[in-house]
């Protein structure tokens, strides 16, 4: 808020209305011992040219990838949109629309909200999408959830390769439910280990969250897995990057009942973290089970085309203990901005970008695994995202690439718990070039050097 309006005299005013002496008797329904008795240690107040003065010298402090050449990913991506997509999700039509409770006067949301269905469904192949949610990491929850309420059962698997910040959403959601989180490990080509997977996967298994590319970038072997799961009736919840979708085996070939993961890298930027477009679609089987909003495609009584939500599922419709969740505020906005990048892109676009991502991505990991000292630690397959391994702490390495201008990527053992400190998880979309991936390369090569020497020293 850049003004605040009320001044003392507004106070008392509001006060006296409400039968109130001071500002102090609103919060008397909070214990006193939660209440903070003393004023909070700032520093005098400042004129408001003063204020803004130290706040954009602060907020300079700031390198965004206007400046940095990106190489980050673990969740969040670069990836180029068209000014298109700002322009047209901008018109107050999408920007300011509300809920489309009333059919007759929504027809342009619901239709995009149609549209955005129908290419989440393509993309993974499955047979229902939702409007979407908040995010990848609750999209997960709920899928989790739906799996737990059709099977009756009460043991979760879940990958060691899952972003910790993706388990801590799941860990948090979850811990009050009485379920069983059975952690699997990774061997050491980086995917699910067969052996644990055999050992946990049973008869009490509600689901197993496969992440396809896992979070340290590796390929699944996904078919294998399928049938695995599918011998003990458990259903396999899979979590996937859609920028991988047109070159990687779809989810309902390997036999996803449930496909959820993060939609960023369709059409929005990456500011500062959010906001995020969690998409979800399932085998028609469980489409009553679907938490959020689904638009149906109808007819009026002239037979004229028109959408209409359908199957509602919130408390507000159907009896409480019946209601799949209480989504409301869904990532609309979000969706919308998927829905016309994915509009622009065209399945030839998206295909485009997506074999950029991969053979880009081959082309530095081979150049970096080629320096004295760097290795590609796994062996599996990857996509657009690898594990590597420096000869000093991965941290120390960020900062000194940063120093050239380089975003270098994310160390791994903020990514992902317990990874080894020397390794960096970097992402090559198709924005990058050869001339930076080669400067990504010389940079490494100096920024060793340098680390090296002042270790010595």
């Amino acid at each position: 808020m850049a003004y605040a309006p009320h001044t003392s005299q507004d106070v008392a005013t509001m006060l006296r209305r409400l039968g109130l002496s001071s500002v102090d008797e609103l919060f008397t329904s909070i214990p006193s011992e939660l209440r903070l008795e003393e004023g909070l240690p700032l520093p005098e107040g400042v004129s408001e040219a003063e204020l803004r003065r130290r706040l954009g010298g602060m907020a300079r402090r700031n390198r965004s990838t206007g400046e940095l050449v990106c190489f980050a990913g673990a969740g969040s991506y670069e990836h180029d949109v068209p000014a298109a997509v700002s322009f047209l999700a901008s018109r107050s039509e999408f920007a300011t629309a509300y809920t489309p409770y009333q059919a007759e006067v929504s027809q342009g949301t619901l239709q995009a909200i149609f549209e955005y269905q129908s290419y989440i469904c393509r993309l993974t192949g499955l047979d229902v999408s939702n409007a979407s949610l908040y995010d990848g990491a609750t999209a997960l929850v709920e899928a989790v959830l739906m799996a737990v309420a059709q099977t009756r059962r009460r043991k979760i698997l879940v990958p060691r390769a899952l972003l910790s910040s993706w388990r801590t959403v799941l860990d948090t959601y979850l811990q009050a439910r009485g379920l069983e989180l059975v952690e699997l490990p990774a061997g050491e080509d980086g995917r699910l280990d067969p052996v644990a997977l055999d050992d946990h996967l049973d008869e009490e298994t509600a689901c197993l969250v496969l992440v396809q590319p896992n979070a340290f970038g590796v390929l699944e072997d996904a078919a294998a897995i399928g049938e695995r799961v599918a011998a003990t009736k458990a259903l396999l919840v899979a979590v996937v990057n859609p920028i991988t979708l047109p070159l990687v085996l779809e989810p309902a070939a390997y036999g996803a009942s449930i496909a959820v993961g993060e939609g960023q890298p369709l059409g929005l930027p990456l500011s500062f973290g959010g906001p995020r477009l969690g998409f979800m679609a399932v085998r028609d089987a469980l489409k009553r089970r679907m938490p959020g909003r689904l638009v149906g495609e109808t007819v009026d009584r002239d037979g004229r085309r028109g959408f209409v939500l359908t199957l509602q599922t919130r408390e507000q419709h159907i009896r409480r203990e019946k209601a799949t969740s209480n989504i409301c505020s869904n990532q609309g906005l979000a969706a919308t901005m998927a829905t016309i990048h994915l509009s622009l892109l065209g399945k030839k676009g998206l295909s485009e970008v997506s074999r950029a991502c991969l053979s880009r991505a081959h082309y530095l990991a081979e150049r970096l695994s080629g320096i004295e000292g760097f290795e590609l630690p796994l062996s599996g397959p990857f996509f657009h995202e690898f594990v590597l391994r420096t000869p000093v702490s991965a941290r120390d390495f960020l900062a000194a690439m940063a120093g050239e201008d380089i975003l270098a990527g994310v160390a791994l053992a903020d990514a992902v718990t317990g990874a080894d400190e020397r390794d960096v998880l970097v992402a090559v979309t198709e924005l990058r070039t050869r001339e930076e991936m080669d400067r990504y390369v010389e940079g490494a090569r100096g920024a060793v050097a340098a680390l090296s020497t002042e270790a010595r020293s």
